[in-house]
C-alpha cells in the first residue's frame, strides 16, 4: 500500500438528499434504451428494426467505423421502438422487456488461464467492450492498443455520489474476476481508495497496486488519480473503468452471460426517500421515481449534478451513470437576489454569510442566478482543479482553436468531469465542460 496521496484543491458540495445505504424495492422497468449519443466518437449502424426479438447480449447496433465494437441489449424483448433526430441521427434504440429473462450464451471460462487476444475476443463479441474507456479523449478503448496501465477509481467523491464499498457488496467473486481480465489486457492495473472509508471489497483485490487518496472532490475523479499517479504525456494511453463495469466483465467470464445488472442510486433533496436499486444499464427511470419525488417543477438527472445529463421522468439511465439525482429546476426569477444577504444560499466565495455554516446541507436547484459574462482570468479555477495545468488559458487556447497550446497546456490530461468544478464556480458562467469536449473532438479531427 502506497502511502496517502493528498488532495488538497478542490470544493465538496453538500447537498440534501443522501441516501441510507439501504436497497430499495422496485419492479424491473419495462423499457430498457442504449443511447449511441453516450459514447464519444460512435457512428451506429443498426442490426434490428422495430418489432425485432432480442435476447440480453443480442446486438442492437455497432460502430460503423470500428464495426468490431457492438452495442448489445440489456434485456430480452422486443426491439419497440428507434428514435432519430436530425438528419436521421440515431438518438435511442427501445427494447421492451418481456418476462423471459432470456440471454445470448457465450462460453465460461477462467480469465487468467486465458491469452490476451482471447480475453479481447469475448469482451468484443459479448458486447461488454465498451465498458472500457481510453484517455486521452474519454473514448471507447481502441483493442488494438497496449495501454501503459489500466485505472479503476474505487470511490466517487461528486455531490450525493454512490457509496463504492456498498454497490458492489457481495459481488467480490466478480469483482475479482473482473480485475483478472484487467491484468490480461495490462500487467499494470491501479486502483484508488478512499482514505477515509473501509474499502474492504478493494483491500482483498489480488495483483493491482493500491492508492489511497484524501481530500475534497474531485479526488475521486480518476483523472485525478492518473494525474498523481502516472500522467498522460502525448502519445501515450491509459485505460479506464468503474467497479460495477469490471463485475459486469466478471460475470460474463465466470457465468457466460451479459448481465449488466447493477445498484443505481436515487438521490437529491427532491427525493422522498432516497435508496439504491437494482437495475440494469439503460433502465427507464419511471418506476424509480413514479411516487417517490416531491411536488414541484422537477429537474432529473441521469449522473450526478455536476456532469450528469438533464433527461425526463420517463427517461433512460445514461451508459456509464451509476445515479440519478432529483433537484427542484429552479425556474424563476430572483429580483436583486445578489443585494440579498443570502443567509440559506450556497456560496463558494463568500458573497454570502451562509459561507459561516459549512455544516449546512443545501437545496440547490438549477438556476444560474445570472446570465453569461466574458471570461476573466481571475485564479478562480485553480482553487477547485489539483492538476498540474494552467485551466483558463486551456480553455482560452480551445476556444481560439490553437492545437499547439492546447498540447502544451494539457489537453490530453483532461475531459469533461476533472473540470467539473471550475464550471461550477465560474463567475462567468461559461460552460466549460462543452469547450473541453470541443477541443477534444478538435484534437481527435487533427491527430487522426
Amino acid at each position: 500500500m502506497s502511502e496517502v496521496i493528498n488532495i488538497k484543491k478542490g470544493l465538496d458540495i453538500r447537498l440534501q438528499g443522501k441516501a441510507e445505504n439501504i436497497i430499495g424495492h422496485a419492479e424491473l422497468p419495462e423499457l430498457f434504451a442504449i443511447k449511441p449519443t453516450d459514447f464519444h466518437g460512435v457512428t451506429p449502424k443498426l442490426m434490428v428494426r422495430e418489432g425485432d426479438q432480442v435476447k440480453a447480449g443480442s446486438v442492437l447496433f455497432f460502430d460503423k467505423y470500428r464495426p468490431e465494437i457492438k452495442f448489445v441489449s440489456p434485456v430480452s424483448g422486443t426491439v419497440s421502438a428507434i428514435i432519430r433526430g436530425e438528419r436521421r441521427k440515431v438518438l435511442e434504440v427501445v427494447v421492451k422487456r418481456d418476462d423471459a429473462n432470456a440471454f445470448v450464451e457465450f462460453p465460461t471460462a477462467d480469465p487468467g488461464s486465458l491469452s490476451r487476444q482471447e480475453v479481447i475476443g469475448r469482451l468484443l463479441e459479448a458486447g461488454a467492450w465498451p465498458l472500457i474507456r481510453q484517455r486521452p479523449y474519454d473514448v471507447i478503448a481502441n483493442a488494438n492498443d497496449n495501454p501503459k496501465a489500466i485505472f479503476i477509481s474505487a470511490f466517487e467523491s461528486a455531490p450525493l455520489a454512490p457509496d463504492c464499498d456498498f454497490v458492489v457488496n457481495g459481488q467480490e467473486k466478480y469483482l475479482q474476476a473482473g480485475i483478472e481480465v484487467m491484468k490480461k489486457l495490462c500487467n499494470n492495473v491501479h486502483v484508488g481508495i478512499n482514505a477515509d472509508a473501509a474499502s474492504k471489497p478493494y483491500l482483498a483485490l489480488k495483483g493491482v497496486q493500491m492508492h489511497k487518496f484524501d481530500g475534497p472532490h474531485p479526488a475521486g475523479n480518476v483523472g485525478v488519480q492518473i494525474s498523481k499517479i502516472s500522467p498522460i504525456n502525448k502519445g501515450e494511453t491509459v485505460w479506464v473503468t468503474q467497479p460495477q463495469d469490471l463485475i459486469i466483465m466478471g460475470r460474463l467470464f465466470l457465468d457466460g452471460v451479459y448481465d449488466s445488472t447493477k445498484n443505481i442510486l436515487l438521490a437529491g433533496s427532491e427525493v422522498v426517500k432516497p435508496a439504491y436499486y437494482r437495475t440494469r444499464i439503460g433502465a427507464c427511470i419511471t418506476p424509480l421515481v413514479a411516487s417517490n419525488v416531491k411536488e414541484g417543477t422537477i429537474r432529473y438527472i441521469s449522473g450526478n449534478v455536476l456532469t450528469g445529463k438533464q433527461i425526463t421522468a420517463d427517461g433512460y439511465l445514461g451508459y456509464y451513470h451509476n445515479q440519478i439525482t432529483v433537484i427542484p429546476e429552479g425556474d424563476y426569477f430572483e429580483f436583486m437576489g445578489w443585494a440579498a444577504p443570502g443567509l440559506g444560499k450556497y456560496s463558494v466565495s463568500r458573497s454570502f454569510f451562509s459561507w459561516l455554516c459549512s455544516k449546512t446541507n443545501y437545496r440547490m436547484d438549477a438556476n444560474l442566478h445570472g446570465g453569461h459574462r466574458a471570461i476573466v482570468v481571475s485564479g478562480q479555477y485553480d482553487k477547485v482543479l489539483p492538476m498540474d495545468i494552467l485551466p483558463e488559458y486551456l480553455i482560452k487556447a480551445i476556444m481560439a482553436e490553437d492545437i499547439d497550446k492546447m498540447e502544451q497546456l494539457g489537453i490530453y490530461e483532461v475531459v469533461e468531469e476533472d473540470l467539473a468544478l471550475c464550471e461550477f464556480v465560474c463567475t462567468s458562467k461559461i460552460n466549460i465542460q462543452e469547450i473541453v469536449r470541443n477541443g477534444i473532438n478538435l484534437m481527435m479531427k487533427e491527430m487522426n
